[in-house]
């Protein structure tokens, strides 16, 4: 699996020479110098060092190691949007992130399968997401669930996947934009929790597509596997209306710094509902129900 883009953070700022000044002691002076100034000195190293220290955890949650965060944009196949890349690549940026992104075309099930071992503290799921429908094996009758499937990028064929697709664990007919468009294969909370290879480092999952949360099950399974929290909508929801909201969210997470479920609340204050379908967005898990009052 390739990357289409790696954004490294920009380096700013010119380094400067500066002049050191020298003191010219004298006399029972030039001793006590001598020892003093390798002193403050190493002071000055020690204290430098300190604060490098406690800055790089400030901004990796105590680790010095860059932070890393994927956009999984595979909503840009139907409905691109290159300016809410731009915004949450300059936010994540901004905050510390290395940022990857992956078009609709290179999200895969093999890079679903992959994801947990990228090593992401964040994850953007732009994608579409539908409710999975269950089919008897006794009657052959469907079921709609309350929980989703994530749609990839990769036309269904019955050849392919064809020992994940009978556990349950791939979505089929589930995964198209509309009825009579072609299918696409689809993940479902099975495929996260057992066909996923690897594990999260406490990641936080922002899935940006329909019925995330509708019911637990999805967030669940990324918890299961690892991910820290999951942050999704109670229904379904327009692009537009995902975007604008996800640009707010990762400015009062990212450089607010408010918690999650305070980013949440303030998101919802700001932008509201979705007009069509009146859906919010959530936090999982969450000790009380998100309020539309910051």
């Amino acid at each position: 699996m390739s990357r289409l883009k790696k954004v490294q953070r920009p380096k700013t700022g010119r380094s400067q020479k500066r002049k050191a000044c020298r003191a010219r002691p004298r006399g029972g002076l030039r001793t006590t110098l001598a020892v003093v100034i390798p002193l403050v000195a190493v002071l000055g190293v020690l204290v430098y060092l300190s604060l490098g220290q406690r800055l790089g955890d400030l901004m990796t949650g105590g680790s010095t190691a860059e932070a890393k965060a994927a956009i999984v944009d595979q909503l840009s196949l139907t409905f691109p949007n290159p300016d809410f890349v731009e915004t949450a690549t300059n936010t994540l940026e901004e905050a510390g992130y290395s940022v990857d992104y992956y078009p609709g075309e290179e999200v895969t099930v093999e890079f679903y399968r992959d994801l947990p071992r990228h090593g992401y503290e964040l994850i953007i799921l732009r994608v579409h997401s539908g409710l999975v429908r269950q089919v008897s094996a006794a009657t052959g009758d469907r079921t709609l669930t309350d929980y989703v499937s994530l749609f990839t990028g990769e036309p269904y064929s019955d050849e392919k996947y064809a020992g994940v697709e009978a556990a349950g664990r791939l979505g089929v007919g589930v995964a198209r934009y509309h009825e009579g468009s072609p299918p696409y294969f689809g993940i479902t909370p099975y495929f996260i929790e057992s066909t996923m290879e690897g594990r999260f480092d406490k990641t936080a999952i922002i899935l940006m597509g329909c019925d995330g949360l509708r019911s637990h099950k999805t967030a669940e399974a990324f918890l299961q596997k690892g991910a820290k929290a999951f942050v999704s909508w109670s229904g379904p929801v327009s692009a537009a209306h995902t975007d604008a909201a996800t640009e707010r969210l990762l400015q009062h997470l990212l450089i607010d710094r408010l918690t999650m479920q305070e980013a949440v609340t303030r998101t919802m204050a700001e932008v509201g509902p979705d007009p069509s379908y009146d859906s919010t967005l959530l936090l999982y898990p969450s000790e009380k129900p998100v309020s539309a009052v910051p």
